[in-house]
């Protein structure tokens, strides 16, 4: 319900109704309805730049796990049923209002960075991208573009236009020198 909602958009009727609880035992176990939030943003960012770190690293070359790391982002609506992203959604929600929130998508933000750092530094040393690439500068052009594809995902846009995406943020890493 976060994903697909956010927080404020989430009633406490649809996370009982999506967690089968009674509301009472909703607030028992998680305290009330925001720290349920913070439980699930965390859980979430778990899974999620742990499901990163290993596409990351399960294919052949550093480069073809980087363009179907991009690609499991094209086509996350049709393999999870849902276009929400729940980091990306917290940051747009709430942007620098909350610093508990904050310190969560700051960590997040640092593994996935690293996680990409080390793929890009591997994508030069296997000659995939150029020597001269500035790692930092493509990390902070591909977190934009994650970004991007995943509000445009919850937008509407097509499996097919989302992997257009993602290869063309591959060939535009290819000519950065």
């Amino acid at each position: 319900m976060f994903c697909e909602k956010g927080f404020a958009a989430a009633s406490t009727d649809e996370l009982m109704h999506a967690m089968g609880l009674s509301r009472q035992s909703m607030y028992n176990a998680f305290g009330d309805k925001r720290q349920l939030y913070v439980e699930a943003l965390q859980q979430y960012q778990t899974n999620s730049i742990s499901d990163l770190a290993w596409r990351l690293g399960k294919d052949a070359t550093p480069l073809e796990s980087l363009y179907n790391t991009l690609l499991s982002f094209a086509s996350r609506v049709e393999r999870e049923g849902t276009a929400g992203c729940m980091g990306v959604n917290a940051i747009c929600e709430f942007g620098l209002s909350d610093i508990e929130l904050n310190q969560l998508n700051q960590h997040a933000g640092q593994t996935l960075r690293k996680a990409l750092e080390d793929t890009l530094s591997r994508c030069i040393e296997a000659h995939e991208l150029p020597a001269g690439i500035d790692v930092a500068g493509a990390c902070d052009f591909l977190l934009s573009t994650l970004s991007g594809m995943k509000v445009s995902a919850k937008g509407g846009m097509s499996t097919a236009q989302l992997s257009a995406i993602a290869e063309f943020a591959i060939r535009a890493l290819k000519t950065l020198d």
